[in-house]
């Protein structure tokens, strides 16, 4: 049997994670000496008020030894295959975690860990793809084989509200932030490569911005996998988010729309407001 394992950042609901029987490894969140596991023991609008009256980003980090030991134990069984995602290596070291533990406990031969070369729910498209396999019974091999060739054609960006969070976490100038401020800018932001850059930038309103900005994708999701389009953010408006998703579904392409919420790595870093649309590229 093959059991899939992701850490924290693939911001799958728990409805999700349950469907797809998804094991999660946390990674940590620092709100200075006080530590506390993504999605276990913290929300994102705690990190929110945390960072607002510190002025300043809360530190992440890769989920502990410990846990990724604790989870192994909890999950495999003699004779199971485990194929894990981690955000990408150039942000984090959750995958060196993940192989470190298998070692530890020796069933490396047993575990594959993929770094995803992503992030939220760009991962999250390729751990739902590789659930499907697993429950269809496919090896750990063929899981792998697919979900390399599906990792590049994985489209993730995301719209933010505001670069005050990410001038504190030291991804804009202090300059660039104050005048997106005042000139009502919103960057888009992509990653490509296992790297986020900036896009595009939208100015007026939050609304305004995301309308444009889900209009520009229409011609790359003519194009992609219809199985699900995800639409993840982190904190909009019920409006807002309603908004993006009767446009995705006035286009019919996707079989299902699937809205989450960012979780609390994701958002200490982009700040609230943010909303993305992922979707995979078809290669056939």
């Amino acid at each position: 049997m093959v059991r899939i394992i992701a850490d924290s950042t693939c911001d799958l609901s728990q409805e999700l994670l349950e469907k797809y029987e998804v094991a999660i490894l946390p990674l940590h969140i620092l709100l200075g000496e006080d530590e506390f596991e993504d999605g276990r023991n913290i929300k994102p609008e705690e990190i929110y008020r945390w960072s607002d009256e510190h002025g300043t980003t809360p530190g992440t980090s890769a989920p502990s030894m410990e846990s990724a030991l604790n989870l192994y134990r909890e999950v495999y069984a003699e004779g199971d295959e485990l194929v894990c995602f981690s955000i990408s290596g150039q942000m984090s070291t959750s995958g060196n975690v993940m192989r470190l533990a298998a070692e530890e406990m020796g069933i490396a031969d047993q575990v594959t860990v993929i770094d995803s070369e992503n992030l939220s729910t760009g991962i999250g498209h390729l751990v739902v793809e590789a659930a499907i396999m697993a429950k269809e019974g496919k090896s750990a091999g063929e899981i792998v084989d697919r979900i390399e060739t599906l990792r590049p054609l994985v489209r993730a960006s995301f719209v933010v509200d505001t670069l005050v969070y990410l001038h504190r976490g030291g991804r804009c100038s202090g300059l660039a932030a104050m005048l997106g401020g005042t000139l009502h800018l919103h960057p888009m932001i992509v990653v490509e490569n296992g790297k986020m850059h900036s896009s595009k930038k939208y100015r007026g309103s939050l609304s305004k911005a995301l309308t444009a900005y889900a209009r520009d994708l229409e011609p790359a999701m003519r194009k992609a996998k219809r199985d699900r389009v995800f639409i993840t953010h982190s904190g909009c408006e019920q409006e807002t988010v309603k908004m993006v998703q009767e446009f995705l579904e006035g286009l019919g392409i996707f079989q299902e729309i699937l809205v989450t919420r960012a979780g609390g790595v994701i958002s200490s870093h982009c700040g609230p407001g943010t909303l993305g649309i992922l979707f995979i590229e078809n290669a056939e």
